[in-house]
This record gives structure tokens, sequence and C-alpha cells, in this order.
């Protein structure tokens, strides 16, 4: 097959860095585009050394005052000075597209920082201009919010602005006032942000809640259902997943297709996979990629990662195309989560070579490849707002924040100053310099996965076939493609496990690619083979 027909992002593998913890170049203890750019033979050189990625998703790095990591932009066409430049920025997208790898921005198109102008005006009076760029109406009684919505991160959706007497909304924290999408003028300035950075050559985004960008007309009444957070005792059918999200979706593609070779992938946050379905469209019309978050919440089983594919696959149109990640800045990292009972990097080994091998575009997240674990944050040295609200109650994201962990030298070799977010102490024995020469590593094994996928035209756009009658605790599937093919068998137990091997299509022996416990190299003949515990195999 020859890959230079299919499109980048089906056969990319996307590294997901958070910027300010990534490497900090100029000794302020935060990380810079800069300290990405000088990092850059490590993500890829173009050599197997490397860890081989293909395109780099950056977490939003525009003007902020950084209430919420970046998603509160207050400048959609300037670069935060704590990242930089925009002189950097344009040499590290040049240098980007020197070694054939993409960049894809985060914008967040539901809400701005109340420090943008343009709610700053809409905030002076009720009869300015942009007024109705925001959503702001009056409560249903005194000192009564317009309705009952709740906010994602808790409490009422709505903020009294009191000199004007009327509230304003916002899906998620009170400092990110929602655009009004209704607002023929708003939607448009919101559709120049988005092709300005499509002008100056970035090669895709990931939208931030693309499902929030509309809300109820009437502002109707949600109704009531069980749940443990307050966001969840409502069922969320008037503030997200609205058809006219579906419909901007759809016109987002339009602009993208007009420039050449570009992409979109999106964050669904839905706790219904069937609405991550919807922003896919037809495959063609609406999301490149549409973020599947029941994956990503799936706990360590065979059982339960199988059926969570193929209900993808059942779910997406014969056009659409997967997408899978485990970690990012939202969520405790999996290797924290997977190692409750079990071999932590073992597993990690495991959730490597599925998300590498399934049919789909992985995702990785700064550090994964390393076992860079979730930190413990003390209160004292915590910054997101989430965390702060709810401490102790361990739901802050900031543990899955901190700096990268590039050696055992002082702050992880991040940063020569105090980073701004304290380094994990695994950093010690967990880092980049100590795994980067060692064979048997979870980096190493890392880049020989992505090499192998690389190779293996099966691997990166073959079908995907699960093979039944495996015991408990293995996924097994297969990938085809012509005439090349894999096999993948992953046990999740640590015991060892007698799997049944299917033969090979076209004839002849199934020859081991790549083993947890071994060189590559053997054949297998269809019939029986022991995995050992916690073994991931891959054959071609």
């Amino acid at each position: 097959m020859d890959n230079s027909t299919s499109p980048w992002w089906k056969s990319s593998v996307i590294y997901q860095v958070s910027v300010g913890s990534f490497r900090d170049s100029n000794s302020d203890g935060f990380g810079d585009l800069r300290g990405l750019l000088e990092s850059l033979d490590y993500i890829n050189d173009g050599t197997p050394r490397s860890l081989g990625a293909d395109a780099i998703w950056l977490n939003p790095v525009m003007k902020t005052p950084f209430v919420d990591f970046g998603y509160d932009v207050s400048d959609y066409y300037s670069i935060d000075p704590r990242f930089g430049t925009m002189a950097d920025f344009d040499e590290l997208l040049a240098e980007c597209h020197r070694r054939g790898m993409k960049l894809i921005m985060d914008m967040v198109l539901n809400h701005t920082s109340q420090d943008h102008p343009w709610f700053a005006e809409s905030r002076s009076s009720r009869d300015n201009p942009k007024r109705d760029w925001y959503i702001w109406r009056d409560g249903r009684a005194p000192g009564k919010p317009p309705n009952k919505w709740k906010a994602v991160v808790e409490g009422s959706a709505w903020v009294l602005d009191e000199p004007s007497m009327q509230w304003y909304y916002h899906a998620f924290l009170p400092e990110q006032p929602d655009i009004n999408w209704r607002n023929t003028e708003a939607r448009q300035a919101m559709l120049d942000a988005f092709k300005f950075w499509l002008d100056k050559g970035v090669d895709g985004y990931r939208l931030d809640l693309i499902n929030y960008l509309y809300e109820d007309e009437q502002l109707r009444d949600n109704p009531h259902k069980l749940g443990v957070r307050m966001y969840e005792w409502q069922k969320h059918v008037y503030d997200r997943s609205l058809p006219e999200s579906v419909a901007a979706t759809k016109l987002l593609r339009r602009i993208t297709d007009s420039y050449s070779e570009r992409m979109m992938m999106g964050e669904v946050y839905t706790d219904t996979p069937e609405e991550a379905a919807k922003y896919a469209g037809d495959g063609e019309n609406a999301l490149h990629l549409s973020f599947y978050l029941d994956f990503a919440m799936t706990s360590w089983s065979a059982e339960k990662f199988r059926a969570s594919v193929d209900h993808l696959e059942h779910l997406l149109p014969e056009k659409a195309w997967p997408c899978y990640y485990f970690s990012n800045h939202d969520l405790v990292r999996h290797i924290t989560r997977f190692a409750r009972g079990g071999d932590a990097v073992a597993r990690a080994k495991v959730a490597a070579a599925m998300i590498l091998t399934l049919r789909g575009t992985p995702i990785l997240y700064y550090g994964e490849e390393i076992g860079m674990p979730n930190s413990r944050i003390k209160r004292s040295d915590m910054v997101d707002p989430v965390g702060l609200k709810w401490w102790p109650i361990p739901v802050g994201r900031d543990g899955s924040r901190t700096p990268m962990q590039w050696s055992a030298s002082g702050n992880a070799g991040f940063s020569s100053a105090r980073p701004w977010l304290p380094v994990d102490p695994s950093y010690v024995t967990v880092n980049v310099e100590r795994q980067e020469h060692e064979p048997r590593s979870l980096l190493s094994w890392y880049r020989s996965l992505i090499h192998a996928r690389r190779e293996t035209p099966a691997l990166l756009a073959g079908n995907y076939r699960p093979l039944d009658g495996m015991p408990g605790g293995v996924f097994a599937y297969t990938r085809e493609l012509e005439e090349s093919c894999a096999a993948v068998f992953l046990n999740f137990v640590s015991r060892p496990q007698s799997v049944k091997v299917p033969s090979r299509p076209g004839g002849g022996s199934w020859k081991v690619l790549l083993s947890t416990h071994g060189p590559g190299g053997d054949e297998l003949e269809p019939g029986k083979l022991r995995l050992q515990p916690d073994q991931a195999l891959i054959c071609a």
C-alpha cells in the first residue's frame, strides 16, 4: 500500500504537549515554545532513536490570564508571552514542517476569557453593540438566575453582573463566559479566528468542547436525573449537544476542507458514546476525529476494552475513522489508574501495544511513554481552580500536568528555576535519560511499537476483526489490508494463558514482530500459543 495516498491524520501518531510543562528554555520555571523547539529531536528526528510521533498537538498557547491553563483566551491572534512570541511559534511550525511533522493547535470556540476585550465591551452596558455576543438574561425572579442549569465545575451556570443587574452564562468557570453562537457577528468573529491560524499554516485543530457551542434558545430547564455530582443531577438536553452544534461542526469542516490537507479533531464531552459518533458525521462532513471518552475511562479489563472498541466500531459510519487515547490534561494519568492491583509498567506496555495497533489514530500524552505517574499535589502548590474548589476531594487536574521528567538532575531537567508545578518525586528513576538507552524500558517499547506500526500497512490502515474464543483476560484481534496482515494478543492478567492462533490469511506462518517478553523473529504455527503474564505479542 502507498501510504502517501492516505490522509496524514489517519496514519499519524499524535503527541499531545502541554507546553508549559514540557521544557523551560528561559529559566522562569514555565515551559515555552522554544523549549519545545529545542526538544523536537526527542519527538521525531527521522530515526528510530526518537519517539517517532508524526504530529504534535499543543495545548492552548494564545494570550490568556491562565485561570484555566489557557482554555480562557483573551486574544485569539497572539501568543501569550509566558510561552514566547509569534516568531517562536512561526519557527516551531516551520521546523515541524521541515521534519515532515504536523502541528495541531487547541482552539477554544465555546467561550472566551472574561478578560477578552469583547466581553469587556459586552459587559459595559445593556445597549452595547457586543452585548449579544455573550448570553445575557434577566433572572427568573429577584436574586434567581434565568434557569437551573449547572456548570460543569458545579454550582449555577450563571453569574449576576450587579452593575447591569443581568446574568451571564458560563458552562464552565465563571471566568469563561460563553459566546453566543446565535449572534451572526460573534459567530463570524470566531470563524475569523479559526481561519487565522489555518492561514498561518497550522495543520489542524483540536476543538475544545465542540458539543457546547449552542444552548437552547428558550433556556428551558434540563430534566432531573440521579447522579453523583451536581452536574450529573440533570439530563443535559438543553445546554449541550444540540443539533445546531453538529451543524456548526459541519460548517467548520467545510472551512477546513477549503485548505489543503488540514484536519479537525474534537472533544465531545458527553457520557454517551452515541453523541461522540454524531460529531463524526458521515465521516466526510464533520470532525475528522471525534474523541471517544468511553475508551479512555475504561478500567483495566480485556473484556471491557474489547466491548468499548467494538461499540465504537459499530457506532461510527463506514467512512469515519476512530481515534483513541488513555491520558490527557484532564484525566488521571493511565499508568496510575491501571496500576491498581498489578504491575504498573507491565500493564503500561500492554496498553501501549493496544492503542498503537488498533484501527484508528492514537493520541499520546507527553510523559506517558516513560511512565510518568499522576502526581500528588499539596494544596499550597495547587494551580487548578477545580482542585482548589473541591480540596481535599482529589478531583484536581494538576497531578496530570506536572513537568516532563527529562533526567534525574535538579527539577528533572525541566528547568533551572523552580517549576510552576512541583516535579513528581519519581523523576529520580522515571526519566528520559535513564530509559532512552535501555532496550527493555517503556520508552524503548513505545519507540519499537511506533516504528513497527509505520512499517506495517495493516496496522496503519487495515480493518479490525476481534478474535473470539479467547480465555478470560485476553483481548486479541487481527488487522488486514490487501497482502499485509497482523495479529495482536494482549494478556491483561498476571498469569499465563493459552490462546488459539488463527491461520494466517494467504497461508504461511505468523512471524513475531514484537513481544514484551523477548525479541521478535520467531515463527508461530496455527494452534495453541502460551502467553506469559502481562504479555503483549504482535505478529505479522
